[in-house]
């Protein structure tokens, strides 16, 4: 495709317009011959700075907020256009993808990952051609522009041409609306699950990080806004939005029953028997449905199909071994941690939970106390370990997550994440639970400039053999 097609609303020369261009880069690392690279300004530093390793890699066209001297055209454009021409250029070279499917975007602290996962299983169960990005699909939660689009062109293709009903599901953090990464897209839904204490290293205060958030429930980003009110930023921002509101609630499933082995209640008149577990995967199941009849599936349809539902890798996810139960989930937050032992002691026939986590490195540091707080007041034992300490001293970050520890509690540092989950087994009786929080699904963790195979659900298997 000619660049001319591309950045149809600049104005360039004849030449420069008739450029070959077969791939949009914002990362020089990933550029080949025919990239159209943007160097973008960043919050750290500029993307002019690796024009040159961009052009050595292949790019025969760099944009840019500023002029430079490079062996290839630059085309200027004003700072404030580049994101805009980003995912402009990005759509274009991908064949919008993005009108290919019906789009649903998820936000939120907590929960983002299970909703995007259960509207995908029950689009499926629906016989709907159904994909989901997020956590578990990509490096970033949510991809900077020209991969979002690669991936949204390559789930697209490999879509049943057949089928009529096409749904892909996008997790949408807070960075990325702040970033503009999704810019250039508009859902059918975005839906709103939860705030919390969490990335205020970035946004800096709840309301910054309310305020941006809040921008995805605008028309230029979505048509329609599912939003959770049983937290109360959700209310707010289902009383804020000038999007047609669906509200959602606990109160909406009637007669629920949770246990080891699943859940069940009524959902519209429905039956739901889920095999998810936890209270809280009840309340991502009533958002998920929520989507899914605003999409336009029938309500009685959508209950049946919970019971397809497969389970969401490291969410509440269970293995057994020695008459001893292990709960390997995501939750890295105070509130989230708070919610899955909640539930793992209202569920647990018997024993004690033994709690195994850790908080993450160059993130945000004022949680850190308040998890240890939570973990230590509802598990009869804790086992404080590193989770990824990235470039932080495994040490200080366990020091400080104890300045919570709750008086009196039992507690226990072991910074070597193996010998901690080993120590929790050994600790573990017939009827007791073993929890291991914080890393979920990862299968790696970041110590210094290293990057070490370790997944917390491959370890709890061999040290249970």
């Amino acid at each position: 495709m000619q660049l001319g097609d591309i950045l149809d609303d600049l104005s360039i020369d004849v030449v420069t317009s008739s450029l070959e261009i077969t791939r949009v880069e914002n990362d020089s690392r990933d550029c080949v011959p025919g990239t159209l690279f943007f160097a973008m300004p960043g919050t750290i530093q500029r993307g002019a700075r690796f024009a040159r390793d961009a052009v050595e890699r292949g790019a025969v066209c760099v944009v840019s907020d500023e002029n430079l001297k490079l062996d290839v055209p630059v085309v200027v454009a004003p700072t404030s256009q580049l994101r805009a021409l980003l995912a402009h250029a990005s759509a274009t070279v991908t064949g919008h993808p993005e009108t290919k499917a019906k789009l649903v975007a998820v936000t939120g602290t907590n929960g983002k990952t299970s909703v995007t996962s259960i509207v995908a299983s029950l689009g499926r169960a629906l016989t709907w051609n159904t994909s989901s990005i997020g956590t578990l699909t990509n490096e970033r939660t949510t991809p900077a522009a020209p991969e979002l689009f690669r991936t949204l062109a390559t789930m697209a293709a490999n879509f049943d041409p057949a089928i009529n009903d096409s749904l892909i599901a996008l997790e949408v953090s807070s960075h990325a609306l702040d970033q503009h990464r999704v810019d250039g897209l508009r859902f059918c839904v975005a839906a709103f699950t939860n705030l919390s204490h969490d990335h205020l290293d970035y946004h800096g205060t709840m309301e910054e990080y309310f305020q941006t958030k809040a921008t995805l429930f605008t028309n230029e980003y979505a048509r329609r806004a599912i939003i959770w009110i049983d937290d109360p930023y959700g209310e707010r921002l289902a009383e804020l939005t000038e999007l047609p509101v669906t509200r959602v609630s606990r109160a909406d499933a009637v007669d629920v029953d949770t246990s080891l082995l699943g859940s069940t209640f009524f959902w519209r008149g429905h039956l739901v028997n889920s095999p998810l577990v936890g209270g809280y995967n009840v309340d991502n199941a009533l958002v998920a449905m929520a989507i899914m009849s605003t999409l336009g599936a029938n309500d009685a349809a959508v209950a049946a199909s919970m019971g397809d539902v497969t389970s969401v890798p490291g969410r509440f996810e269970m293995l057994y071994g020695r008459e001893v139960t292990v709960i390997v989930d995501y939750a890295h937050t105070a509130v989230g941690l708070q919610r899955l032992l909640s539930d793992v002691r209202a569920m647990r026939t018997g024993g004690r939970i033994i709690t195994v986590f850790g908080a993450g490195g160059d993130r945000d540091r004022s949680k850190r106390p308040e998890m240890g707080r939570v973990v230590s007041e509802l598990s009869d034992f804790t086992i404080l370990t590193s989770d990824n300490p990235r470039s932080e001293s495994p040490d200080a970050i366990i020091d400080a997550v104890a300045t919570g520890f709750a008086p009196g509690a039992r507690t226990v540092r072991e910074s070597d994440r193996r010998r901690a989950i080993s120590l929790a087994l050994e600790s573990a009786s017939s009827g007791d639970v073993v929890v291991l929080a914080g890393k979920g699904h990862e299968s790696t963790q970041t110590v210094g400039d290293l990057v070490i195979p370790f997944d917390d659900r491959l370890v709890a298997k061999e040290l249970l053999k």
